[in-house]
């Protein structure tokens, strides 16, 4: 991966383990290198902490052998690879101990070309699904990375995705047996829409199924047409979807209703549910940062809440407690404790924050702000740090929101920038690079090296969506920007710059053939690892 992928918008401080994709393809993959096998393999199945090492010669018989084969395809260098061995082996052995059909494997791909070609294998970990044999379609996986998001995404798989309830009292077990159930109402069980919701099922492994045709059933729960309802021990405690009979139901569309109202209207941002504050995909979030401690500021909570109602589904409203959990996330927000009670409103899509002139936190003050954001009659408000004394004397130019503009868009000068966060492993692992390419241009009048810290400073016209990213600024009208994707070491960044913002095509390489050779040259060591890792 060329950069470290922000993913979590507002709590990009918080926490590194949510940087990047949940679901894999971490690592992107560079050649695939076969390697040389020290023994003759077999379709022999052998195992390693209950997971089964698979190769091209086992694969077909790992695959009769086992209806539902969930397959890691993996290389060893890869370090989210290494994080998640062994949580998938303990989902492994949690599944064979219950002697569930459903098994895990792993594949090298970097040493099983033909198998990582065939399924078409470009970041490191995949991890795909085959059942009852299928090696045509598998299905990618789309749970969460741990173990008991494993173990629950198998098990859904290995069973109905729902539970048939035919009696009422049943059904009422059922509804009360948990904080959230769902419950689909289908006078045809083998209808088209009962099917969609058996997939939907499939998916939703955090939240219990049950299925219902009975015509009792229909008249307990007050129902006379085709519905899916939500039961939850808060907020309202049901919602139902009623089927349209023109449209049917919707895959996509029924999962999101369910995540949207399978949370609290209100949600109080702790560990627990910063997981499903992220999932439910909501596009705006607003957020009331109080201190719990005081009873003045809890009292607020009364207006947040009642304004939210008129928003569900569009923003999510969050408590965060500033001497609590959310402590952590207020440097992102460029606030402290001390500036508790306040109020933000953030776009998820591109992480623009919007705040009141004034705080106001009644129900009407912050509906009308809301409303006034959604319809575009609000700018975002934008983050700076203070220039150092010394920003533009440095061979790197040191640049913060309020200095940006003046810098980068001077029609007098060529500037290149990094934007980086002062966490990332891979912005650090170039500072060295970026400085000696300041100390080489420090003398040029038409050139400038300079950096942001993006996680201080926020751009009006620019998104930064992964670290670090350079763009460069060329100089004259126009205020054009080109984002550098290359190498990142000092030549290459100068054969950048030397060339007016783009690489010189190099000629094609010549072979060398040394004295005394076969004419085959061997790659050295570092020349393999790098040809196989970009990060």
């Amino acid at each position: 991966m060329r950069g470290c992928r922000a993913r979590l918008v507002w709590l990009l401080v918080l926490s590194l383990a949510w940087l990047g994709p949940a679901l894999g393809g971490e690592e992107e993959d560079g050649e695939v290198v076969e390697e040389e096998e020290a023994e003759v393999l077999s379709d022999e199945l052998r195992e390693e902490h209950s997971v089964l090492v698979l190769h091209e010669h086992n694969f077909d018989r790992a695959l009769s052998e086992h209806r539902l084969l969930l397959v890691e395809f993996y290389a060893p260098w890869c370090g989210h690879c290494q994080r998640l061995a062994p949580t998938f082996a303990r989902a492994a052995t949690v599944l064979r101990n219950e002697s569930s059909p459903a098994r895990l494997g792993k594949v090298d791909a970097t040493a099983q070309a033909a198998l990582a070609n065939e399924f078409g294998i470009t970041s490191y970990p995949t991890l795909k699904l085959f059942r009852d044999g299928n090696r045509t379609h598998p299905l990618a996986y789309t749970g969460r990375m741990d173990v008991e998001g494993i173990v629950r995404w198998m098990q859904r798989r290995a069973s109905p995705s729902a539970t048939l309830l035919q009696d009422a009292a049943t059904a009422a077990a059922f509804v009360s047996s948990q904080d959230l159930v769902v419950v689909g109402f289908f006078k045809d069980l083998e209808g088209e829409e009962a099917q969609v919701f058996y997939e939907v099922a499939s998916e939703l492994v955090d939240v219990p199924f049950g299925v219902a045709k009975a015509a009792e059933l229909f008249q307990a729960y007050g129902l006379s047409a085709d519905t899916v309802c939500l039961f939850k021990k808060f907020d309202e405690g049901r919602t139902d979807f009623p089927v349209d009979p023109a449209r049917g139901l919707d895959a996509a569309e029924l999962t999101r209703l369910l995540r949207v109202h399978s949370l609290e209207l209100v949600m109080e941002f702790t560990n627990e549910t910063s997981d499903e504050i992220f999932s439910a995909k909501i596009p705006h979030h607003m957020l009331l940062f109080l201190n719990k401690s005081s009873s003045a500021q809890l009292a607020l909570q009364d207006g947040f809440r009642a304004a939210a109602g008129s928003f569900r589904g569009e923003v999510l409203f969050v408590v965060v407690d500033v001497t609590g959990f959310g402590a952590d996330v207020l440097p992102f927000f460029g606030l402290t404790p001390a500036d508790a009670p306040t109020l933000r409103l953030v776009k998820m899509e591109n992480n623009r924050k919007y705040r009141m002139d004034q705080d106001t936190f009644s129900d009407t003050a912050i509906r009308t702000f809301i409303q006034a954001v959604l319809d575009g009659k609000v700018k975002p408000h934008l983050m700076s740090a203070e220039p150092p004394e010394d920003w533009d004397t440095r061979p790197v130019k040191v640049l913060v929101g309020k200095t940006f503009e003046q810098v980068a868009f001077d029609e007098t000068k060529n500037v290149f920038v990094k934007f980086y966060a002062p966490w990332c492993s891979h912005c650090q692992a170039m500072a060295a690079a970026w400085e000696e390419l300041g100390e080489r241009y420090k003398d040029h009048e038409d050139i400038v090296i300079a950096e942001l810290d993006s996680t201080a400073n926020e751009l009006e016209n620019i998104t930064i969506n992964g670290f670090p990213t350079l763009h460069y600024f060329p100089a004259g009208p126009g205020r054009k920007m080109v984002e550098y994707k290359s190498a990142r070491d000092v030549e290459t960044f100068s054969k950048f710059l030397e060339n007016g913002g783009t690489l010189p095509e190099e000629p094609p390489a010549v072979p060398k053939t040394p004295e005394n050779s076969t004419g085959r040259e061997e790659p050295s060591l570092l020349e393999t690892a790098e040809s196989r890792d970009e990060l």
